[in-house]
């Protein structure tokens, strides 16, 4: 993992709270596709401060993680949802409680979790088809499924 690509764009206390929690992370053996997902939520969600952001006052939040809010987490959820996907979504959630859980509970740097009161986002329920399938002198039948078999 090129921790310097993740960082890159970062200010520059984001750089050095993502390269300490790196460090955390790898000391408590986690796999690297874990530390590099963990990584890319906290990354995303200060690009997103910086960049697109609608409340005019993440400009403190997106040059340093403690400022961040509730507010902010909720408009970026919401805009994961809008521009990726409800599962996106909720995966960067549950990342950013456990970076923030981490701000407050061993860095000691935060004394509100910002993600206190924010609901995980809703998973879409995706409806998977039927197809169905005439054959000649019976019902209709799932396709796969013989006439004694249950749907």
């Amino acid at each position: 993992m090129d921790l310097d690509k993740i960082t890159n764009d970062l200010p520059t206390l984001w750089d050095s709270y993502l390269r300490s929690w790196d460090r955390t992370l790898r000391s408590a053996n986690h796999p690297e596709t874990t530390r590099y997902n963990y990584l890319l939520a906290a990354q995303q969600l200060a690009l997103y401060l910086a960049e697109y952001s609608p409340d005019p006052e993440a400009n403190d939040a997106a040059d340093d993680p403690t400022e961040v809010t509730r507010a902010h987490i909720e408009h970026f959820q919401a805009w994961m949802i809008e521009t990726r996907s409800a599962a996106t979504a909720i995966n960067k959630h549950k990342v950013l409680r456990q970076f923030f859980n981490w701000l407050r509970d061993d860095e000691k740097d935060i004394d509100h979790h910002p993600m206190e009161r924010v609901k995980q986002p809703k998973a879409q329920k995706k409806l998977v088809p039927i197809i169905i399938r005439r054959v000649a002198g019976r019902s209709n039948h799932p396709v796969g499924f013989q006439s004694g078999d249950r749907c």
